[in-house]
């Protein structure tokens, strides 16, 4: 049995006059992602490896998490292909990675939503930012994975929690 996570990243800040890819965590997006790390480390939901889009705000949102559980930073990989990434790009994504049980992917809307709805069969109107979509799977290897075929296990948004 393998769990997927999807994260959204956390709240970007729209302060700075850079390009999209580069654009930080905002002050609430700061706040969310310590807020999700805890709720997470209190149910010991706890990821082994961790795919990030290259994108600032979804590298900073995986650091962040990562600090907050107690993962070492070097389970982070980095992955260009997750930038605003479309469902079928992300699935590819997920196949490819090493083996673990708990698999985490950091990236962005409305590619996140899409696959959460098509890996699961469920439906969410929206992943809000920093909101954390656990998938599992009855698979022996990523490769495996597949839409339609997952069982969503939990759902959590910073202001549901």
């Amino acid at each position: 049995m393998k769990t997927l996570f999807l994260v959204r990243h956390a709240k970007s800040s729209w302060t700075f006059d850079i390009d999209d890819h580069d654009r930080p965590l905002g002050k609430r997006g700061r706040k969310d992602v310590f807020k999700m790390g805890n709720y997470l480390l209190d149910r010991q939901v706890v990821p082994e490896l961790c795919i990030t889009s290259t994108a600032s705000r979804a590298l900073y949102t995986a650091l962040h998490l990562c600090d907050t559980l107690k993962i070492d930073e070097n389970c982070i990989e980095l992955e260009e292909k997750l930038y605003h990434a479309d469902p079928a790009n992300i699935l590819n994504v997920i196949r490819q990675s090493k083996s673990c049980e708990r698999l985490a992917v950091f990236g962005h809307n409305p590619g996140f939503t899409s696959a959460a709805n098509a890996l699961c069969n469920h439906h969410f109107d929206n992943i809000p930012t920093c909101g954390v979509v656990g998938i599992k799977f009855d698979i022996n290897d990523w490769s495996e994975v597949s839409f339609g075929k997952g069982n969503l296990a939990f759902a959590y948004f910073p202001k549901t929690i």
